[in-house]
């Protein structure tokens, strides 16, 4: 069977080896990855069984990389109505159905139209019959109030989040660096 090298990512560790990002997944092309590795910026971890060829030079397909100085995640995360579902789980805040992205929708608990802004601790995720239903009142008019108040979230709490929806493609090799502080299941 052969793999295709566009369909090879390798996985960017920080230098601590934890993934730079969960969610999405941090991920380098090929290209990007022999590129650092050419450069000396990262440290191969894993390899993949096939090879990239030059002219004078075969080298082993990187899997897992780690990046030699270590990025810190100091800066507060965006307010993007992807993270707000992210720190909300993927769920209505109302109800507390769990929904793919594209079935949610922002709620301002404080409406617009009422002098609310949308800002964290005004954002929630809601999926469309709880958002219709309340509407443009405040959660004590509509009976309907969040499971959580929202809140601005850290770096590290997104990433935790994350780490609960794993992409659709995970290599063998990944694994060991994703999910080490999870109780091992007994063999």
């Amino acid at each position: 069977m052969t793999i295709s090298l566009d369909r090879s990512p390798a996985l960017v560790l920080n230098a601590d080896f934890r993934p730079l990002s969960y969610f999405p997944l941090s991920l380098w092309s090929w290209r990007d990855a022999v590129k650092s590795v050419f450069l000396e910026r990262v440290n191969v971890v894993s390899e993949y069984d096939m090879f990239v060829h030059s002219p004078s030079l075969t080298m082993p397909l990187p899997s897992v990389i780690s990046l030699k100085d270590y990025v810190p995640m100091t800066r507060q995360p965006a307010f993007t109505r992807f993270n707000v579902f992210l720190r909300d789980r993927f769920s209505c805040q109302y109800c507390a159905t769990s929904l793919p992205a594209e079935r949610l929708t922002f709620d301002h608990i404080v409406p617009r139209s009422r002098g609310g802004r949308t800002v964290w601790n005004n954002v929630v995720a809601a999926c469309e019959s709880c958002n219709l239903r309340k509407g443009q009142r405040l959660p004590e008019e509509s009976g309907i109030h969040p499971v959580r108040s929202p809140r601005r979230p850290t770096n590290f709490e997104l990433q935790e989040n994350g780490r609960g929806f794993p992409p659709n493609y995970l290599h063998q090799s990944w694994c060991d660096f994703l999910y080490w502080d999870t109780e091992l299941e007994s063999v």
